[in-house]
C-alpha cells in the first residue's frame, strides 16, 4: 500500500502539470479570439466612419 501511495504522489505533478498547461492554452485561445474579434471591429468601424467615397477627394 506504501508504493501506491507513492505512486500516485509522484504522478501527481505531471497530472497538475498538464492540467495547467490545458488550462493555459484555453486561455490564450479565448484571447487570441478576442484579440482578432477587436481588430476586426476596429476595421469595420473605420470603413463605416471614413465612408464609401474616401477615395474620391480633389487633388
Amino acid at each position: 500500500m506504501n508504493e501506491t501511495v507513492k505512486k500516485d504522489a509522484m504522478a501527481a505533478p505531471d497530472d497538475v502539470d498538464a492540467k495547467r498547461k490545458k488550462a493555459q492554452r484555453s486561455r490564450n485561445v479565448a484571447i487570441g479570439f478576442c484579440l482578432a474579434a477587436f481588430v476586426i471591429i476596429l476595421y469595420v468601424a473605420t470603413w463605416a466612419k471614413l465612408g464609401a467615397n474616401v477615395m474620391v477627394r480633389p487633388l
